[in-house]
């Protein structure tokens, strides 16, 4: 039955139920959901891999639908460990296209999953507002890019391979930013930029030359001097004096970027958000 009717979003109930309907049939329902309706849509699925083949089935579906991802962390709460470089950057990129006036972007489903949902994020005005962009031709101070990076999240290397990586080498730097399928390299003449262009991480051969350039941060956690105040603060009100041996409060302090960090979020920031 589903196979053969057209869904119309004026006359749709405020809520509508279906069950029983065979693993595929779902993302044939959210394309024709598409079809009749000009915002985006949000699809929360169970787990990562029920997001990913709902992802996958829409890119069949719907091929000119943009589809964004918003993967839960995978570690647990409060664990030394932090979240996967390429997780984070995977959910940094759909945050800043969801911040920016999409209003005449392209059709856009945002898949996550019940997880990643009822995480508190970032506030929109962060992440809107922590992005470099830059373009041939463009004068820059590549001390301040260096900041900028360092600040976000960004590890420095000597050869960039992963996603929230970067390396300065003379006149050169290289940097892997969340958004982007392959590194990219800034090569500079002086202060001013000669060219940028993508390469791939295993040769380091060039693949192509491009126009322009979005830098966003490769944390969910801006570490600047606002930030480790708030930290400060929050912190020593929720567990009362530091000891001298905390390394996360010392390593904060010092503007050091500390195993799990991530996992005090709120305390960086005056408010969060859900996505």
């Amino acid at each position: 039955m589903l196979l053969n009717t057209k869904f119309s979003w004026e006359t749709a109930q405020p809520r509508i139920r279906f069950t029983g309907v065979p693993e595929g049939c779902d993302a044939l329902l959210l394309a024709e959901l598409l079809a009749s309706y000009a915002g985006s849509i949000l699809h929360v699925s169970s787990d990562d891999v029920a997001m990913n083949r709902m992802a996958d089935s829409i890119g069949f579906f719907a091929p000119d639908v943009q589809v964004l991802k918003f993967p839960a962390w995978d570690c647990l709460p409060y664990d030394r460990v932090p979240p996967r470089g390429d997780v984070v950057a995977e959910r940094l990129a759909t945050l800043a296209a969801l911040s920016e006036n999409a209003s005449n972007g392209p059709q856009t489903l945002v898949v996550t999953t019940i997880a990643a949902i009822l995480q508190r994020v970032a506030p929109r005005a962060t992440i809107r507002q922590a992005r470099v962009q830059l373009q041939p031709g463009d004068q820059i101070d590549l001390a301040k890019i260096v900041g900028f990076l360092a600040a976000n999240g960004y590890h420095r290397t000597e050869t960039v391979r992963e996603p929230g990586e970067f390396a300065v080498r003379g006149d050169i730097v290289d940097v892997f930013a969340p958004g982007l399928e392959e590194p990219v390299r800034i090569d500079l003449f002086g202060d001013e930029i000669e060219k940028i262009r993508r390469f791939d991480a295993l040769s380091q051969l060039t693949t192509k030359v491009i126009d322009s350039l979005t830098l966003l941060p490769s944390s969910e956690i801006l570490l600047d001097d606002d930030g480790i105040a708030r930290f400060r603060t929050r912190y020593r009100e929720l567990f009362g004096a530091v000891r001298r041996d905390d390394p996360l409060y010392e390593s904060v302090s010092e503007g050091i970027r500390h195993p799990g960090m991530e996992h005090w979020l709120p305390l960086f920031y005056a408010e969060t958000e859900t996505l």
